[in-house]
């Protein structure tokens, strides 16, 4: 392609030059030779010129780290992530459904994405979204246990079992606090009782998978 840079996957191509005189002029080139020598019909809607930054490649945009381009996920996918978790961890049809089947379309969803994105940068969102998965399934866990004294016992026995050293009357008030669910479980006993450490756990018995780490699984 006459020294051009650029990335094809299939029947999709990005074409990288540096001014806009210039990408005017490739784009013209490329969708007369692709016609008249190919007999391929260019896309009106889908060919256009746009800076890498508003760029969208199979899921992909680009920013530009110093003098380095690199790539991450679209703000789109993004969206439609948050959007597939949103619609598994819905919060009548959730607290009703075992943890089980909860964590394993969870985790089928995170593994997915980000084997998917893994070559990008994203370790920033990928916690932000890690923080916001958590808090969502700790709501779902402490609606599950429903009743004050269910929940004080359940979070006594984690408190005891991984030394979080929370008192009784702090546990005692979170279980019988009025607060609604979701500003209950972003108070610091549920939070740290219910930490990721704990949520990651396996329970065999139940046949239940840990649940994955969005950040760490990143990471590895």
């Amino acid at each position: 392609m006459r020294g051009l840079n650029f990335v094809r996957y299939a029947d999709d191509c990005n074409i990288f030059v540096r001014s806009d005189v210039a990408a005017e002029r490739v784009m013209k080139s490329v969708t007369s030779w692709l016609e008249r020598k190919l007999f391929l019909k260019v896309s009106a809607t889908k060919t256009k010129i746009v800076r890498p930054t508003n760029s969208n490649f199979l899921g992909f945009t680009f920013w530009k780290n110093g003098d380095v381009w690199k790539c991450k996920p679209g703000n789109d996918r993004k969206i439609k992530l948050y959007d597939k978790v949103k619609k598994v961890l819905k919060r009548k049809h959730a607290v009703s459904t075992p943890l089980a089947i909860t964590f394993t379309k969870l985790n089928q969803i995170i593994r997915g994405w980000i084997n998917y994105f893994r070559i990008g940068s994203m370790k920033g969102f990928i916690e932000s979204f890690g923080q916001w998965l958590r808090h969502k399934v700790r709501v779902i866990i402490i609606k599950q246990w429903k009743k004050p004294m269910r929940i004080y016992i359940n979070l006594q026995r984690i408190n005891k079992a991984f030394k979080c050293n929370f008192k009784d009357e702090d546990i005692f008030k979170v279980a019988n606090s009025r607060l609604g669910w979701y500003r209950r479980c972003g108070m610091d006993v549920v939070n740290y009782i219910l930490s990721p450490k704990v949520l990651a756990l396996a329970n065999k018995k139940k046949g239940r998978p840990g649940l994955v780490n969005p950040l760490a699984y990143y990471l590895r």
